[in-house]
């Protein structure tokens, strides 16, 4: 079942593609998105990562531990328990009393880093004068992005239970759509041209093109035989 709602997603995988790579190209060309700071310490973040990720000895025990912290935030949040929580170099697991696929597929879709520097940057702010730090901020989110995109990319091919266990084909689906829903907020979040509005009635224009698309395929195939 879950293979076949995994071909149905497809569509959707698509059709988001399409809407938000064509809202960065509009937000990247016409709308000069690359000139502003923001852009540009977050990419100084994301290639400091990088250089470090391809350079420099990885960081397992780091990644591993978010990894299962993230398990455990997802079985707090469906309203589970959890009863261990063992993390290690060679990997970690936890006990719960709750799993489904959201669980098991959220370290690989959830930049835990990126939100808790968000969340803290937004603590602070509470008491502090934290906007002349917000540079900082957009480099320490290029650098936690980055860390979850490669070691998500990298560990994917490493016959990962979590994946497995729902279907492989499936959590992949997931897994790349629920990324790209997370890149599409942070363009709109980004870029002061691009609303929610905006790119939901591209996302709605789309749908409709695809759908038209469906049934003028539909009559050519109805009306040859």
């Amino acid at each position: 079942m879950k293979f076949v709602f995994a071909i149905f997603l497809l569509p959707l995988c698509a059709i988001l593609s399409q809407t938000f790579f064509t809202a960065f190209a509009r937000a990247t060309v016409a709308q000069r998105l690359w000139t502003g700071e923001e852009f540009w310490f977050f990419c100084l973040g994301a290639i400091l990562w990088l250089i470090a990720f391809f350079g420099l000895p990885r960081p397992i025990l780091i990644y591993v531990f978010g990894h299962e912290l993230t398990h455990v935030l997802w079985v707090w949040l469906m309203g589970g328990r959890v009863s261990r929580f063992r993390v290690s170099r060679d990997g970690g697991h936890i006990v719960t009393s709750k799993a489904n696929f959201w669980i098991a597929l959220a370290p690989y879709f959830f930049p835990l880093y990126s939100i808790l520097a968000i969340a803290i940057y937004g603590a602070l702010s509470l008491f502090l004068n934290v906007q002349p730090y917000g540079r900082l901020l957009y480099a320490v989110i290029g650098a936690t992005w980055a860390f979850h995109f490669t070691f998500t990319c990298w560990m994917i091919p490493k016959n990962q239970t979590d994946l497995s266990d729902q279907g492989t084909f499936f959590s992949l689906v997931v897994i790349y759509l629920m990324n790209l829903l997370l890149l599409s907020v942070m363009l709109i979040l980004a870029s002061p041209e691009i609303t929610f509005a905006g790119f939901g009635a591209d996302l709605l224009m789309n749908l409709g093109n695809f759908a038209n698309w469906l049934v003028d395929l539909f009559q050519e195939f109805v009306h040859r035989h």
